[in-house]
């Protein structure tokens, strides 16, 4: 059984800095490419950052410079280092194996300006 759960955001003034982290079990997470997304209400899920299992990554434009994914195998999670957040940074973050239909449970960035 696939779980993933995540961990930290909240509620930050802008400029701020958080980190969300994501703990995969049941899957082979070293060999696994992992994403981040978010998503507003009304609005559709959003590609935000994503690491490959040889730790390449990339980042939609808007967090690009301000955002930085990052993995540990050992502990078999993702991390989210989010720098300089801004009040349209708001949302629900999702982290998600980039192959299947694995999410986690998302958690609440909020911030305010």
């Amino acid at each position: 059984q696939v779980q993933l759960v995540q961990s930290g955001g909240g509620l930050v003034q802008a400029g701020e800095s958080l980190r969300l982290s994501c703990a995969a079990s049941g899957i082979w997470f070293s060999i696994n490419a992992m994403d981040w997304y978010r998503q507003t209400p009304g609005k559709q899920r959003e590609f935000v950052a994503g690491i490959s299992s040889g730790g390449s990554t990339n980042y939609a434009d808007s967090v690009r410079g301000r955002f930085f994914v990052s993995r540990d195998n050992a502990k078999n999670t993702v991390y989210l280092q989010m720098n300089s957040l801004k009040p349209e940074d708001t949302a629900v973050y999702y982290c998600k194996v980039t192959r299947g239909g694995y999410w986690g449970q998302g958690t609440q960035v909020t911030v305010s300006s």
